[in-house]
C-alpha cells in the first residue's frame, strides 16, 4: 500500500526545467538547491551521464530515487561532492591515495569506493560500510551541490535496466512527473558513467570500467585489479560493492547481441549474422554496408571518445522502432573500450559471440582495362577463395528471392521473363536512362550483394580472401577488407587491353573507359596502387606475386603488433 501510495503522489509532481549551462544564475541554482534541501529529486547533468539526485543523508530523499527508478535497494548509490575537502565529513581512514587520485582526477570521471562514516545512511550505500565518492566535472552541478550544503546520491537517472540518460530530453522520457526537477546542463560529454575503483582493499580493485581509462588509474597507482564483474555476469547470490555490477543494466527493450574481434571482422559476422528485422549498431566507416537495417552508428572504429558520447543513445534509440533484435560491434578493451564493452555486454545480458575467423580479406578495384586478373591470379596461387561480386550478383538475380522481391517492388514484372529470370537487357534499358532509377538499382545491391559476399567468405575454409569488385568502395565493401588495392594503367595500355580481349573498336574502348571512374578516383580510396603497365603477361604476373607477397606478410607484422 505504501509504495503504492507512492507512486501515485509521484506521478501528480509537478516536475520544474531548469535550462543551466553555467553556473552565473544564482537564483535558479538555489532553487534547485532547495528542491534537494527540502527531500526533492533533481535530475542533475555530468559529464559522464545525468544523475537523479537527492540529499545523500536523507534516508527518505534516496528511497524516493529507488523507487522513481524501480532500482532494486541493494545496488549502492555514489554521493557526489564539490571538491576532495568534503571526504572526511562522511568518510573513514581516507587513504594517501585518495588524496592522489583526487589532485590528479577530480573534478572528473572517477568514483572512490572508501570507508564511510555513520552519517552516511546504509540505505544509501546499499547496506554496505563503504560508499562511493565523486567529484563531477560540471560547473553546474557542483555548484548545486555547494549551495545545498549535503552530498548528493546519484545514479544514473534513467528507469532502472534502461540505457542511461546523456541529455535531459532522455531524462524527460524516463522521470517526468515523477521527479521534481530536470536541470539541463546540455549533453554529456563523456557519455559512459564515472570508473569506479575500491580503495578499501590491497590492491585497489576496478569495479566498473567508466570514463576515467584503467591504464590511466594504474599510471597513478601502479597495481590495480580488475573485478570479475567487469567481465562476466554476477552470480545471484553475489552483493554488489558498486553500482551496476550486478543486475542487468542499459537494456533496450529489444534483445542484444555483442559481437567482439576485430572491427572489419565483427562487421562481417554481423552482415551474415543479423536478421532482416535486427537494429545494427556498427562503427561508422561500416553503415554503408546495412542498408536494409535500422542502423545507429556508434563512431568510428579508432574513435573511443565519440563511441563513449554515443553508446546509450544507440541503445535508446531502437526503443522507437518495432526491430526484433539489436546486434552491436564492440571495440577492443584498450582506453575507454573497457567502458564501452562493458556497458554494451551488460544490456546484452553478456550474450557475446566472437567474430575473428583469422581471415585476410583483400578487396580488388579498378577500372576496366586496368589488369586486376593479375593480382587475382596471384592471390589465387597463395591459396585464396576468389569472389568475383558481379558474378554473384548475376548469380543472385537468379536465386536470391530477397533481393527479385526488392527488384520487383522497384521496376515492376516487366524485367522478368516468362521463365522467372531477370532480363538483364530489360533491367538495363530502365535504370540507364533515369539517374533515380539507377541509384535505387544501386541501394537494392548494396542491400543484398554484400551479405552475400560476407556469407560466402564465412562459409569458405581459405584463410585468405580475394574479393573482385568494380565498386568496392561505392557498394561499401572495401571497409570490411584488410587491404583494399586499386589498379591502375594508363589510358592508352587499357584501350589496347579492352581492344585486344572484346573485339572491339577503339572508339568503343575509350568510350568505356571514359564512362569509369578515374585512377585518382580509385587510388585516392585504396590502402594501396598496384600500376599493371608491364607489356607482357609474364611481367605483369611476376610483378603481381611480390605485390601479394608484400600484403601478406604487412598484414600479418600488423596483427602481430596488435
Amino acid at each position: 500500500m505504501r509504495a503504492a501510495k507512492l507512486k501515485k503522489e509521484e506521478r501528480a509532481l509537478e516536475t520544474k526545467w531548469f535550462t543551466l549551462r553555467t553556473p552565473e544564475n544564482e537564483e535558479s541554482i538555489a532553487q534547485a538547491a532547495d528542491i534537494l534541501r527540502r527531500g526533492g529529486l533533481l535530475a542533475i547533468p555530468t559529464e559522464t551521464v545525468y544523475g537523479l539526485g537527492a540529499n545523500g543523508l536523507d534516508e527518505n530523499a534516496v528511497l524516493h530515487i529507488f523507487e522513481a527508478k524501480g532500482r532494486p535497494q541493494d545496488n549502492p548509490l555514489i554521493l557526489h561532492i564539490p571538491d576532495a575537502s568534503w571526504l572526511t565529513c562522511y568518510c573513514e581512514d581516507v587513504p594517501e591515495a585518495a588524496y592522489r587520485l583526487a589532485e590528479r582526477f577530480w573534478p572528473g570521471p572517477l568514483t572512490m569506493i572508501l570507508k564511510k562514516k555513520p552519517c552516511v545512511p546504509l540505505r544509501t550505500t546499499g547496506g554496505l560500510e563503504t560508499v562511493g565518492m565523486r567529484c563531477p566535472d560540471h560547473a553546474v552541478t557542483r555548484a548545486i551541490i555547494e549551495k545545498a550544503g549535503v552530498p548528493i546520491a546519484a545514479p544514473s537517472a534513467n528507469t532502472s535496466g534502461r540505457p542511461s540518460c546523456t541529455t535531459a530530453e532522455h531524462v524527460r522520457e524516463d522521470m517526468w512527473g515523477k521527479i521534481d526537477g530536470i536541470v539541463d546542463g546540455g549533453a554529456c560529454e563523456v557519455g559512459v558513467e564515472s570508473t569506479i575503483i575500491d580503495l578499501t582493499v590491497t590492491p585497489p580493485q576496478l569495479l566498473r570500467p567508466g570514463g576515467l581509462p584503467l591504464e590511466s588509474l594504474q599510471d597513478a597507482l601502479g597495481e590495480v585489479t580488475v573485478d570479475k564483474a567487469v567481465t562476466q555476469k554476477m552470480g545471484e547470490g553475489e552483493k554488489p560493492r558498486a553500482p551496476g555490477m550486478k543486475y542487468r543494466h542499459y537494456a533496450p527493450k529489444a534483445p542484444v547481441t555483442v559481437v567482439t574481434g576485430g572491427a572489419k571482422a565483427s562487421a562481417r559476422y554481423l552482415l551474415t549474422h543479423a536478421s532482416e528485422d535486427a537494429g545494427v549498431i556498427c562503427f561508422d566507416e561500416f553503415v554503408p554496408l546495412f542498408a536494409g537495417h535500422i542502423v545507429h552508428p556508434l563512431g568510428a572504429s579508432d574513435d573511443k571518445r565519440a563511441q563513449a558520447q554515443h553508446v546509450f543513445d544507440a541503445l535508446r534509440t531502437f526503443d522507437e522502432t518495432n526491430v526484433g533484435e539489436i546486434w552491436a560491434q564492440c571495440p577492443d578493451s584498450k582506453g575507454l573500450g573497457l567502458a564501452i564493452g562493458n556497458r554494451l555486454k551488460k544490456a546484452a545480458g553478456f550474450h557475446t559471440e566472437a567474430s575473428d575467423d583469422g581471415k585476410t580479406v583483400v578487396g580488388i578495384t579498378g577500372g576496366t582495362g586496368a589488369g586486376k586478373t593479375s593480382l587475382l591470379h596471384a592471390l589465387e596461387r597463395e591459396g585464396a577463395c576468389i569472389l568475383d561480386c558481379d558474378k554473384i550478383y548475376h548469380e543472385m538475380l537468379e536465386s536470391d528471392e530477397s533481393l527479385r522481391k526488392a527488384l520487383r517492388a522497384a521496376f515492376g514484372g516487366t524485367i522478368f521473363r516468362a521463365d522467372g529470370s531477370v532480363d538483364v537487357h530489360a533491367l538495363g534499358l530502365i535504370v540507364f536512362q533515369d539517374a533515380e532509377k539507377l541509384a535505387s538499382l544501386d541501394a537494392i545491391v548494396r542491400a543484398h550483394v554484400p551479405r552475400e559476399c560476407a556469407r560466402r567468405m564465412a562459409e569458405s575454409n581459405a584463410k585468405l580472401i580475394g574479393l573482385d569488385a568494380i565498386k568496392l568502395i561505392e557498394c561499401g565493401l572495401g571497409a570490411i577488407c584488410d587491404a583494399t588495392v586499386a589498379v591502375t594503367a594508363p589510358e592508352e595500355v587499357r584501350v589496347r587491353r579492352i581492344m585486344a580481349r572484346d573485339g572491339i573498336t577503339e572508339d568503343y574502348a575509350r568510350s568505356r573507359v571514359a564512362a569509369q571512374q578515374s585512377a585518382e578516383y580509385f587510388r585516392a580510396r585504396c590502402d594501396r596502387e598496384f600500376v599493371n603497365d608491364l607489356p607482357t603477361a609474364a611481367e605483369a604476373a611476376a610483378a603481381a606475386e611480390d605485390f601479394i607477397h608484400t600484403i601478406i606478410k604487412n598484414f600479418k607484422e600488423e596483427t602481430k603488433h596488435e
